[in-house]
């Protein structure tokens, strides 16, 4: 209220603070009991709410009937571009989605992958003329923070491949750093490459991103070079996820018994 009269807001709380999921549960908390006299299983975090149903015509009438809900009786406004109803492994929940096996299992949404990927670069493309050790000192939190938020991921080909993307921009950042051909030949050799092959891939013509995913290159600076310069490997750190997870069930089962 602006000098005691009632005027329309456009806009909410920020993101990322503490009071929206708490406001979201308290303005929602009616919604959940309604599905759940409904019957209905569904899962809500803030105002991101899915609700599984056996058919698209189940979802049809029940998205109808909750945004209907949502508008009459709660005075809420549903956001209809970002709704829909649709198979589960074609929607994605906090960054997430699944496999259309009989038995789903949680994996990376490709638009969290999109999103990573946007922000290396971004991250890359300010490190520019910086050392290779600064660039990866910078992206480190950066990918740490990412796998432990998808650590429930069981699906493991979105990290390996995300892995081999991060390499190749980083052997991107040394070519480029390199400059020059008699520069990029000279420490070719330096890294156990023969004369002649150096030279031939140094003057090849071709450009950064190019000379960043050939064979040259993937030699002179495997996997190995890069985790002894400090760089975490996303498919290791998942792999420790599923293996701590494995232990801590096992535990849990020996308990039981």
């Amino acid at each position: 209220m602006v000098g005691g009269v009632i005027q329309e807001r456009e806009e909410g709380t920020p993101q990322g603070g503490p009071l929206s999921p708490l406001l979201s549960n308290i303005m929602l908390d009616d919604l959940d009991k309604e599905l759940e006299r409904r019957g209905h299983r569904f899962c809500r975090y803030a105002d991101d709410c899915n609700i599984y149903v056996r058919s698209k015509a189940a979802g049809e009438r029940v998205m109808e009937s909750i945004t209907r809900f949502l508008e009459k009786r709660l005075r809420l406004k549903v956001n209809r571009e970002k709704s829909a109803v649709d198979r589960p492994w074609r929607r994605d929940f906090l960054g997430y989605t699944m496999t259309s096996h009989r038995q789903p299992k949680l994996k990376v949404s490709p638009d969290s992958i999109q999103r990573i990927r946007g922000k290396i670069r971004e991250l890359m493309r300010k490190a520019r003329g910086c050392s290779l050790k600064k660039v990866i000192g910078e992206l480190v939190p950066l990918l740490r923070g990412w796998i432990n938020y998808f650590r429930l991921s069981s699906v493991k080909i979105a990290f390996e491949e995300l892995d081999g993307w991060i390499r190749r921009r980083l052997r991107w950042v040394i070519w480029r750093h390199w400059k020059k051909p008699a520069t990029r030949a000279k420490k070719l050799i330096q890294r156990g490459m023969e004369k002649e092959t150096a030279y031939t891939s140094a003057y090849n013509g071709r450009g950064a991103w190019w000379n960043s995913g050939a064979s040259h290159m993937n030699m002179a600076f495997p996997a190995k070079w890069f985790a002894q310069q400090g760089l975490i490997s996303l498919l290791s750190q998942h792999q420790r996820f599923q293996n701590l997870s494995r232990t801590a069930v096992c535990r849990t089962a020996r308990t039981v018994v």
